[in-house]
């Protein structure tokens, strides 16, 4: 018979190299560009590795900049033509996701190398354009038909949510407040001010009772993670090795009247438990964790699912001063969506990058003290679709 609790399997898939553009308006640089200079970075980080295959995470390519075929498209114009390459979508989880089949890629034994490639082009349109685009990611036959936004969608679960755990209207404020603090020392975030309370609470509604400091706003940006498996690798290296110790992902229902429990990420917490069960890793023993904070109520129920506070309690979190960079559970340690910007689809891959960056000990005045072990979990619509990966230092 096979053990009650059996260790979990030794996962050969490291991050040789990171990359992070900085995220904003970059209305001069097209998608193929910025996409290039993450690529570039990414390689010259993992010493000129050269990747056999292409994972490029987007979601608003084919609506905002009218172009499929990104997979071909970027591996040309990067120098990389003839290897494989393929787009991933699923909304703001692409990037998570397109991780995750770089990793199974790796795993299997079909390859050694691959890169993971987030880019998203998001300011070359304006208002109704990018708010339409951004409705793709809701149920289109019964949500988006009727005019709901995923602004909407947050404000409905942020109103229940204080109704429900009796929470006071400004429960959330913490987290907007803790990304802009981070954000400050953080070159590529485009909100590089910190944030009072005051300001919070004066803050314009976007939909009550969500305000405009609770929602992130849409950037361009590209991120990229060279994955590798240790037999490529460097026999030295300057910087500590990286290794992925857990991968999952898992969906809930598209549209959130189907959902049985609006205040439940279902998927957040079935990806982040099968994560741990991988890792043989607990919520206790994270160090450092990037969430998906595109909306604020993201992060409470975010934390909620992946087990560092009871339901109902996530917000307490940052009312106590637990998130921040010397607290209990350090998440958008570098501003996170809120203030370094949501670049869609790009989202999970400069979360990745960002972990890979504190458990290096790179993240400069950004750095979380003795970060071993670190998490990253991104989110596609309300939460329909999860993925979430733990990362260790070697």
């Amino acid at each position: 018979m096979s053990p009650r609790n059996p260790s979990p399997p030794a996962h050969d898939v490291f991050i040789a190299g990171v990359s992070l553009t900085k995220a904003g308006e970059h209305w001069q640089t097209s998608l193929r560009e910025l996409a290039f200079e993450a690529v570039r970075l990414a390689q010259i980080d993992a010493g000129g590795l050269v990747p056999q295959a292409l994972y490029v995470a987007n979601a608003f390519a084919p609506i905002l900049s009218h172009q499929i075929q990104l997979g071909a498209l970027i591996a040309d114009f990067s120098g990389l033509r003839g290897i494989e390459a393929v787009t991933v979508e699923a909304a703001g989880a692409s990037g998570g996701m397109a991780l995750r089949q770089a990793f199974l890629a790796l795993m299997s034994g079909q390859l050694e190398t691959a890169m993971v490639l987030g880019v998203e082009k998001m300011t070359d349109k304006i208002g109704p354009a990018v708010l339409s685009a951004l409705a793709t990611t809701t149920d289109a036959d019964h949500e988006a038909v009727h005019g709901i936004t995923p602004a909407a969608q947050a404000a409905l679960l942020m109103q229940r949510y204080l109704y429900e755990y009796e929470a006071p209207s400004n429960a959330l404020a913490g987290f907007s407040i803790n990304s802009h603090a981070n954000a400050v020392t953080n070159p590529n975030a485009i909100f590089q001010r910190a944030l009072s309370e005051e300001a919070y609470t004066k803050a314009a509604m976007v939909c009550e009772p969500l305000n405009i400091m609770d929602a992130a706003p849409s950037v361009d940006g590209a991120a990229a993670v060279l994955l590798a498996r240790r037999s490529v690798l460097p026999s030295e290296s300057e910087t500590p090795r990286v290794r992925i110790l857990g991968s999952a992902s898992a969906t809930s229902a598209l549209a959130l009247h189907d959902q049985p429990d609006i205040l439940t990420f279902t998927a957040a917490a079935e990806s982040a438990h099968a994560a741990y069960a991988q890792s043989g890793l607990k919520a206790k023993d994270i160090d450092v964790f990037e969430l998906h904070d595109q909306f604020s109520i993201f992060s409470a129920l975010s934390l909620e699912a992946a087990g560092f506070a009871e339901k109902g309690q996530g917000w307490r979190l940052a009312h106590d001063g637990q998130i921040g960079l010397q607290g209990r559970i350090p998440i958008t340690t570098f501003g996170g969506s809120t203030a370094r910007g949501d670049s869609g689809g790009a989202t999970g891959v400069y979360q990745l990058a960002e972990v890979v960056l504190q458990l290096q000990k790179r993240a400069d005045k950004n750095q979380v003290m003795d970060t071993k072990i670190g998490m990253a979990q991104c989110l596609g619509g309300i939460g329909s679709t999860a993925c979430t990966h733990i990362l260790g230092r070697e």
